[in-house]
């Protein structure tokens, strides 16, 4: 929620005022035009009022493969040694003060897009 009062590119999350500069949102649903995508808009739309740079992926028209659990992210300085779409958003990632992660719920979960997704950023975190 946006809050009355806030300056420039500041929002309202939690009863807490952060500054927004850039945000990411990862779009994990593979309905494109579904509930999550509504969801994720709303957020964007919110994110830009208070003057925020926003960015959507839509990360089921990305290649993601899984994680291999091989460690050559520690090899190679955080970079993953599989060559896929996940190189752009991990840049993306990096770049961006907010990452909103949206995603409907499949079996008591995320989709299996978004978690492959969050099993691949291991390599962020060497």
């Amino acid at each position: 929620e946006i809050g009355s009062g806030l300056v420039g590119s500041e929002m309202c999350i939690r009863d807490r005022v952060i500054t927004v500069k850039k945000v990411l949102i990862l779009e994990g649903s593979p309905r494109r035009n579904g509930n999550s995508a509504i969801l994720s808009e709303e957020f964007a739309r919110g994110a830009k009022e208070a003057g925020g740079d926003v960015e959507k992926v839509w990360i089921t028209g990305k290649k993601i493969a899984g994680c291999l659990g091989c460690n050559g992210c520690y090899r190679n300085g955080g970079e993953c040694v599989l060559k896929d779409d996940m190189a752009e958003i991990r840049e993306k990632m990096l770049a961006a003060d907010v990452i909103v992660l949206v995603s409907p719920i499949y079996f008591y979960s995320m989709t299996a897009q978004m978690k492959a997704v969050i099993d691949r950023s291991y390599a962020f975190f060497q």
